[in-house]
């Protein structure tokens, strides 16, 4: 079960959001604002290399993202600030 703590903001609750894997290693880790993902935000490996990293924003992924590889070098950024336009 997900460990939480809450921080009381001036409208919302804004709380601290850990998952992990089955063997109890800790698998994403952020922070949530009614219960939507927002903020900075870690995923990881079993072996508890970082995975990937990056921001939320009212749920929704904005800025830059970072993947890693397994010996925590930059694999690859991907920018989600870039606006999507509709056709």
């Amino acid at each position: 079960m997900p460990k939480a703590s809450s921080k009381k903001t001036r409208t919302q609750t804004k709380t601290k959001y850990t998952k992990r894997h089955n063997d109890g290693t800790i698998w994403a880790k952020g922070t949530t604002v009614s219960g939507v993902p927002d903020g900075y935000w870690e995923w990881f490996r079993k072996d508890g290399s970082k995975m990937r990293s990056g921001y939320f924003q009212d749920g929704k992924q904005t800025g830059k993202w970072t993947t890693y590889d397994r010996n925590s070098k930059v694999y690859k950024v991907t920018d989600f600030s870039k606006s999507k336009s509709k056709a």
